[in-house]
């Protein structure tokens, strides 16, 4: 095998030469692949599965020209020059999780129309569903595997795609809405019936449609259908510049595309913002040591709030009204001290490019350490509460269970994935500030099943708890400001990431600018992506009364994968 060249480096034996990337927050290595070279990128594959590594995300991009595939001309002409114009250039871009940090593949496609790129699915179960949403938006998708829409649900024609070069260039259009007739999978035999639900449900929740089959309670399979949240997020992200104000409104609306996992989803996107500000902006750029504490206590204050609610709703979903009335108690004076102290309930605009929008004042941390200590006197009686209540623990154990191998299998990632013993948490990783400083220590349970998540919401705000309190510390020691100014102009095009462990997994973000500081690209990509076809092996052999709870202790998020 050949030497790689000086700078440049080769990960799990692949004759694939990756070059770091300057600026980023984490390491990042990049490499594009030979137009075409399906082979290579399938055998990259295959070795980081085998490696035991994750696939993070998956999406397609098109620059210049007009893109129509030749099988679905958008006009009626199927003769029109229209139809068969190809566009300048295609890719796919495969992110991977490796030891050494995140590696980018890119891999460009025959500029023709119906470009296609190799089907990873078989190798990355996830992939299937990332790939069914790349082609709906636009209009490039796999070689083989499922071809059914996943975002389009007809509100738009199957031969429009959002994200395609000309469809920016012009003013949105509207569509007349159609029923769609979608191919669920039918599982056939004696006794076998179906029962659908959603997308609309019996509660202020989002939409999402659920087609189980079933013999008595019994759930034989479970197949979702998701894509009612889609809101054309990243086709806004394409209208917006990164350079000066800019720069905040794109912010603001990446902290919206989940408002559950506002600071984790804000965070990410300026990290990726701030990588490409570090390259080009004239002087460089730097986020202040005491604003990546802040972001921290922040991020972990939304960890916090959202396992408080969990804990509450899954004692609901199993009879126990008291533990849900308990918790709510406690989430709501945490949200009530955070609307007090950062001005939003949620959190929201608390992260913003270059820093954060509120510093911390001494008084300010002496209640928040306050407020720690009462909340975690309040968690030790009410988890012995929980595990000694005999008919609670009768609905959470072996319920909804994930073996440790299933989960290997499918690459369940975030809480649930610790929770079946898949030991991952960027925050653990220690190649990036302020988190070695911090030390967080990760949780995992084997078990796999409702009681294992539970426990493991527990765990985690334990963490979260002590890891806030060593935050505070270091503030009190950390001066200096919390906010960059962030620059007017970024005059040369680059591309940046941002990952972030949220609440529920790692959020990510990947961002490219063109030369006067133009969004050409923004691609997002919430943990449940990985997460939800888990859910649906997970309550294959329950009851179908089971559902609720096995569903809300994995609690994914429907805006964050439909965005």
């Amino acid at each position: 095998m050949t030497t790689p060249p000086t700078n440049r480096q080769r990960f799990l034996d692949q004759p694939i030469d990756f070059a770091p990337l300057p600026a980023q927050a984490f390491p990042v290595w990049h490499a594009e692949l030979a137009a075409g070279d399906d082979a290579a990128l399938l055998d990259f594959c295959r070795a980081a599965r085998t490696a035991g590594r994750w696939l993070v995300t998956l999406w397609t991009s098109v620059d210049g020209g007009s893109h129509r595939p030749a099988a679905a001309p958008l006009l009626p002409d199927p003769a029109d020059a229209a139809n068969t114009a190809t566009p300048q250039s295609a890719a796919l871009h495969v992110a991977l999780d490796l030891a050494e940090g995140l590696v980018w593949l890119m891999l460009p496609l025959p500029a023709l129309s119906g470009a296609t790129f190799p089907d990873l699915a078989p190798i990355f179960p996830s992939a299937a569903r990332l790939q069914r949403a790349a082609f709906d938006l636009t209009g490039v998708g796999p070689a083989s595997g499922d071809s059914r829409p996943w975002l389009r649900h007809a509100n738009w024609p199957a031969d429009w795609f959002p994200l395609a070069p000309d469809t920016l260039a012009a003013p949105a259009p509207r569509f007349a809405t159609h029923t769609e007739d979608y191919a669920f999978v039918r599982v056939e035999g004696e006794g076998v019936h179906e029962i659908p639900v959603g997308p609309i449900h019996a509660g202020v929740i989002e939409p999402g449609h659920f087609r189980f089959s079933v013999v008595g309670e019994l759930v034989l399979r479970l197949e979702e259908r998701l894509g009612w949240k889609h809101r054309g997020i990243a086709q806004r992200f394409a209208r917006l510049s990164l350079a000066g104000t800019g720069a905040t409104a794109a912010a603001k609306l990446a902290g919206r595309i989940a408002g559950d996992s506002t600071v984790a989803w804000a965070w990410a996107f300026c990290q990726a913002a701030e990588a490409i500000a570090a390259q080009v902006a004239p002087g460089g750029f730097a986020v202040p040591p005491r604003a990546l504490l802040l972001r921290a206590l922040l991020l972990e204050r939304e960890r916090v709030a959202a396992h408080l609610a969990d804990l509450g709703a899954l004692g609901n979903d199993a009879a126990f009204g008291f533990g849900l009335m308990e918790f709510l108690r406690l989430r709501e004076n945490w949200l009530r001290t955070q609307a007090d102290i950062f001005g939003h309930r949620l959190l929201m605009d608390g992260v913003v490019p270059g820093g954060v929008a509120r510093d911390l004042t001494a008084d300010d941390a002496a209640r928040l350490r306050a407020e720690c200590a009462t909340l975690a006197g309040e968690l030790l009686k009410l988890h012995a509460i929980y595990d000694d209540h005999a008919g609670l623990q009768d609905r959470l154990l072996t319920t909804g269970r994930v073996t440790p191998a299933l989960a290997a299998q499918l690459g369940l990632i975030g809480l649930p994935g610790r929770a079946s013993l898949q030991a991952r948490d960027l925050r653990c990783r220690g190649d990036h500030a302020p988190w070695p400083a911090l030390a967080p220590q990760m949780v995992v349970h084997p078990n796999g099943d409702v009681a294992a998540r539970v426990l493991q919401r527990f765990a985690e705000i334990d963490e979260s708890l002590r890891l806030i309190g060593r935050i505070l510390d270091q503030l009190a020691s950390t001066e200096g400001d919390c906010r960059a100014l962030w620059p007017e102009h970024l005059p040369t095009a680059a591309s940046g990431f941002g990952w972030v462990e949220g609440w529920r997994g790692d959020v990510f973000v990947a961002l490219a600018t063109g030369a006067d500081g133009h969004i050409r690209r923004c691609h997002t990509h919430d943990p449940s992506w990985h997460n939800w076809p888990v859910l649906e092996h997970a309550v294959i052999g329950n009851i179908v009364a089971d559902f609720p709870l096995i569903n809300k202790s994995f609690n994914l998020s429907y805006a964050g994968v439909d965005s």
